[in-house]
């Protein structure tokens, strides 16, 4: 089993590439989507964000308006680290019995997991390799704001994070967004076959157990 962090920063374009990974044949574990599993209503990561952060970021069907939660953490430093706080416990449980499912019924699964904060929160650690998707500021900016999200706030959001450029540094893999899509799963389908090459060599390797050491005297 070969585990991939997959991460870059707000606009890059991450959930594209992990599409066309996931159309490859790789396994997706989408950390944001676990994120809203964790956090449904009366969970006990909900409980808790609502009385740290009010019934106002609460919707008709109380389900968390992340717009709203959004708007009071990505300003503030110290309520993005309590939100994180609270939510994080969850994923990383979730993550992980969903990794060890996948690993049950198939040893030689390649498995790539989308992670925001792969650094963050020192997910890098844990992962056998790293992808980066990269675009520029501008490119980012103009996403986000398609999004509705106005320009002062994208900027607050991405200051949030660790910067790009040393989100690439540690990268194993990084993949240049900015152009068409195309382009990309030209990309991700290069990355792809490499890993799933390493995935091969990697079970070659333990098949053979630990190699002998000559003796030179």
């Amino acid at each position: 089993m070969l585990i991939v962090g997959l991460t870059g920063g707000l606009g890059t374009g991450k959930s594209t590439a992990t599409s066309f990974f996931k159309d490859l044949g790789a396994y997706v574990i989408d950390w944001d989507q676990l994120a809203r599993k964790v956090t449904h209503p009366h969970s006990q990561a909900w409980k808790e964000i609502v009385e740290h952060f009010g019934e106002g970021i609460v919707n008709d069907d109380l389900t968390i308006n992340r717009q709203k939660l959004a708007d009071i953490v990505f300003s503030d430093k110290k309520k993005l680290a309590k939100l994180n706080q609270i939510v994080h416990p969850g994923v990383f449980e979730e993550d992980e019995r969903i990794t060890n499912e996948i690993k049950s019924h198939d040893p030689d699964a390649l498995i790539i997991k989308d992670i925001p904060l792969l650094f963050e929160v020192g997910r890098h650690i844990s992962v056998d390799k790293i992808v980066v998707v990269s675009a520029s500021e501008e490119t980012r900016l103009r996403r986000l704001e398609e999004k509705g999200i106005i320009r002062e706030d994208a900027l607050n959001r991405m200051e949030s994070q660790l910067p790009l450029q040393e989100k690439i540094k540690s990268a194993d893999f990084v993949i240049g967004n900015d152009g068409s899509p195309r382009e990309t799963r030209r990309q991700v389908e290069n990355i792809y076959s490499l890993l799933s090459r390493e995935g091969k060599h990697r079970k070659q390797r333990v098949k053979e157990g630990p190699s002998r050491k000559t003796s030179h005297r």
